[in-house]
Parts: C-alpha cells; structure tokens; sequence
C-alpha cells in the first residue's frame, strides 16, 4: 500500500504514485508485467506457510494475482475514499455481475435503478433470475418513493450515476441511506466520472464498481473492471472472484496502470470539450434536448455541482423533429467521430440509441422535449480539438438535412 504522505496528495499527484510503493515495484517508474501461473517454493513447510494467507502480496498461484495486479489493485484502493481493497475483473460487466453475486443469494430481491447500463438490466434479467434473484426496477429520480419499493428480501440496490445514455443524475448520498436503513447493500456502477469525479464510498454507497476499459485504460486496448469497498464487502468480492475463477491478465494490469497515470489530464481536456460541444448543440434549434449534467440548467446539474468534482467527455442529445433515418444521415456523415460501442478512449465515437425498449418505471420521451420518439445520439469525447469536432457536427448536420 502507498505510504501515509500519499494520503495528503492531490489527485493528480496521487494518479502518479499510488501502485509504485510495494517491494516488487518500489525502484521502478513503472511495475514491470509479471507473467506467471506457478508460483514455486522452496519446501513443503513455505508451501503451507504461503496457504496462510489470501491478501495481495502473498505469493500462492497466479489466478490470486501477482505483482502487476497487486499494484493496480493497490492504486484503485489509494483513489477510493474509504475503500479497504480491490478487486480486478477480466470486464466491467463481469465487475458488475460478480459484485452482485457477492451480495445476494436465491430468494433475495435486488433493485436496479431504471436507467442503468443495458447489461446490467440484462444480468438482473437473466443469470440472477435464473439462480433465484428476484428484481425490481425503480426510478433513482424518485427519492420521495424510493423506500417503497423496499420488500423484507430486498437485499441489495444497483444504482448508475449518471443514467446510461440519458444521464439522469440521482442523489446518490440520499438513496443509499435509505438501502443502508432498509439493511440493503447499495452498490453503484461509477464508471462515468471514476473516483476522481465522485467519491462512491464517501457519499454513502458500500461498494464502486469502474469498467477500466473505459477511462483508466483510456486508449481502447484492453477489457477490465474492478470494484472496491470497505473491510467488510470487500472480502466478500474477493472470494466470490476467486470462486468464479476470476483472473485478470498482468498484461492489462500494466495497460491499466500505465492509463491511469494519464488519466487526470486526459478527463480535464475531454470534459472541457464535451462542455463546449454540449452548449454548441444546446444553442441548435434542431437539437431538442443535450442531456449532459455538467450543462448549466440541464436536468441534475445542480445535483452534480453539489457531489461530483469532475465530469468526462460522454454525454447525449437528442434530435428534434426528426426520424431515424435522418439521424442515420447524420452519424454517417461524421468523419472525426467512429462508429462504435464503448468509450473513455482518446478517439471521439457516436453511437445512436433509442431509450424506450430498454426503460421499465421511467417515462420517455420526457414531458415538454417536443420529440414524438426518441431519436438519441451517444457522443463520447476524446482529445480532438474542440473546434475540428464542432465542425464536423456541423457538416455532419448539414448532410442529415439532404437527405
């Protein structure tokens, strides 16, 4: 673990020198790729000796990780208020999936915030519900009514901050006090702003789940996730992986690591672009609505002014008056942005996306957007230059209307 002058840093300085300080790593910039499966001993008493143990920094068998991974595992911690430790997983969603079947077992009930990621919907609807789990959507808007949708089985809550796709920011601190008072685990897919924007355990949530993929990795080479929590859920994610059979590669870990030392800068740049697109689509009078909580006067705004200390570059709108294969004519027409799934990366991507199929409690379109359906493009942001993106939206816009 780092050492107590660390705990006074700032962020950005934290990013740099948190992983770096265990016996393995402590004379090098960078913790070099230790690649193994077998880990030897010297005679059968060290053998015994070495099953003593299961915390990061025992030698026993590669699946439980070795250098590389302890000290990604370790620099996660450091960026988690409150976090005990860490655990890593080969995805984000295989860091979702594990982490609710940490804390949940046949028979329980799970809530799951309405505008959560698809996948995670797809897991309360399909492998938890085939092992017993039963589930509830529920509207994270809905503070007032949150608490009755509490049963005596509800055990856990499954919250995203902000909503997939629509952005929607709930209030995180007051949601998760009501789960802890209902004796349910709250757990929150954090993956938007990371640690950095939003301290997950320090308003109140018991475990943080982050796709790595995303911005840790931030350079669309490699699939990770992890998840962190205090002393007590966090030795129940940690055998729960193991008896999954979880195991990241070192290769990746060191992909992760090296992002991570980036990631401060990269956020800023991506999040001041990703605002000025934002205001540039917000002034569009064929744009009904850019769902973006760092916009001022967007909906949950002022709820991310209040608890997030910084944004990142995914945000939506959606378009006003138009079809689907218009907005069509518009993603084609883009040259900076690709046309792909995820995010986080350098490189700016647009994706299309409709909300309707994959709600359950939340009404959309939302009242006074003027839209007939919901014709929704995903923006995430890398680190082109503002105004080269901005015209490309532009022309992009332009070829929509030809059409």
């Amino acid at each position: 673990m780092a050492g107590n002058r660390d705990k006074d840093l700032r962020a950005g300085t934290r990013l740099v020198t948190t992983g770096r300080s265990g016996s393995f790593s402590a004379h090098v910039v960078n913790p070099p790729v230790w690649r193994a499966s077998t880990h030897l001993y010297a005679d059968c008493a060290s053998l015994r000796e070495g099953q003593k143990s299961n915390d990061d920094g025992h030698f026993f068998y590669g699946r439980r990780g070795a250098p590389t991974q302890w000290a990604l595992s370790d620099a996660l911690t450091e960026l988690e208020p409150g976090a005990a430790g860490t655990v890593l997983y080969p995805s984000g969603l295989a860091a979702i999936v594990a982490a609710l079947m940490a804390v949940l077992k046949p028979g329980d009930v799970l809530l799951v915030a309405d505008n959560a990621y698809e996948p995670t919907r797809n897991t309360a609807m399909g492998i938890l519900k085939r092992y017993g789990v039963q589930h509830r959507f529920f509207d994270p808007l809905d503070v007032d009514g949150f608490a009755a949708a509490f049963c005596e089985n509800t055990k856990a809550v499954m919250l995203e901050n902000p909503g997939s796709l629509s952005m929607e920011v709930c209030d995180v601190p007051a949601l998760a006090r009501i789960a802890r008072e209902k004796g349910a685990v709250s757990l929150v897919d954090n993956t938007w702003a990371t640690s950095l924007g939003f301290t997950a355990l320090a308003h109140g949530c018991d475990i943080a789940i982050t796709a790595l993929t995303k911005h840790v990795g931030g350079h669309s080479d490699l699939m990770l996730g992890a998840a962190s929590a205090g002393e007590r859920w966090y030795r129940k994610l940690r055998m729960t992986a193991q008896q999954l059979g979880h195991v990241v590669s070192p290769d990746d870990a060191a992909l992760a690591l090296r992002g991570l030392r980036t990631m401060g800068v990269r956020l800023e740049r991506e999040t001041a672009t990703a605002l000025a697109l934002a205001l540039w689509l917000d002034a569009r009078d064929d744009v009904a609505h850019v769902l973006c909580p760092m916009l001022p006067g967007a909906p949950g705004h002022e709820l991310w002014k209040r608890d997030f200390t910084g944004g990142c570059g995914l945000f939506s709108f959606v378009l006003k008056d138009r079809d689907d294969a218009a907005r069509c004519r518009l993603v084609d027409a883009l040259d900076l942005f690709g046309l792909g799934y995820s995010w986080g990366g350098f490189e700016s991507l647009a994706i299309p996306f409709d909300i309707p199929p994959i709600r359950s409690t939340m009404p959309w379109p939302k009242d006074g957007w003027g839209v007939g359906e919901c014709c929704g493009i995903r923006l995430s942001i890398g680190l082109e230059d503002a105004s080269d993106l901005i015209a490309d939206l532009d022309q992009a816009f332009a070829a929509m209307d030809k059409g």
